[in-house]
């Protein structure tokens, strides 16, 4: 895993549409059990080099029911975004991830990994690539029937602050899918 995890630090796919040049942040081991699957690292984590290193990560932790050490412990949980490098700003936001990185490097990591219990997908860009047609027609409609691609997956949308108000009209999320959530990854990492 370490050539590979190399390969990726160099990479230099798509630094032309970077704004801020690549710097790829991904963390994953041979014995992750739980798999978080975002979007793109935010600029917060494009200074730092710490994945879900902002009030995003402070949320998903909270979801998760999980410590910072499990959730940085790469034994545990491995973190492979959408986009591995921060793609810059765009009008209303950070632009999406770029396109390049899951064909180019995902299944070569997921394939290192020995067991895999749990992936989660977070936001609408992973939820798209992973379940492809099986995804519902709105992000909304893909969390509510969460059951449908449980076991193996778990989806969730971003947890960024921004997305309070998604929350505030959606309660059924914090009763219903948040405790489903803290219930398998305490399981799992038990």
């Amino acid at each position: 895993m370490e050539k590979l995890f190399e390969k990726i630090k160099d990479c230099t796919v798509c630094s032309a549409k970077l704004q801020f040049g690549p710097r790829p942040i991904v963390s994953a081991s041979k014995t992750s059990k739980i798999v978080i699957i975002g979007q793109a690292p935010g600029s917060v984590v494009h200074k730092t080099g710490i994945p879900w290193n902002d009030k995003s990560g402070e949320n998903l932790r909270k979801w998760m029911g999980i410590s910072k050490d499990d959730f940085y412990n790469p034994q545990k949980v491995a973190i492979i975004p959408m986009g591995f490098c921060y793609p810059g700003k765009g009008k209303t936001g950070d632009l999406p991830p770029t396109k390049e990185c899951a064909p180019l490097w995902h299944k070569h990591i997921l394939d290192e990994i020995d067991s895999v219990s749990l992936v989660l997908l977070i936001g609408s860009y992973a939820q798209s690539y992973y379940l492809d047609k099986k995804a519902e027609r709105t992000l909304t409609q893909t969390v509510k029937n969460y059951r449908n691609y449980l076991p193996n997956y778990m989806v969730l949308p971003h947890p960024s602050p921004r997305n309070n108000i998604w929350q505030a009209k959606n309660k059924w999320f914090a009763e219903e899918v948040l405790p489903v959530l803290k219930k398998r990854v305490k399981s799992i990492l038990k």
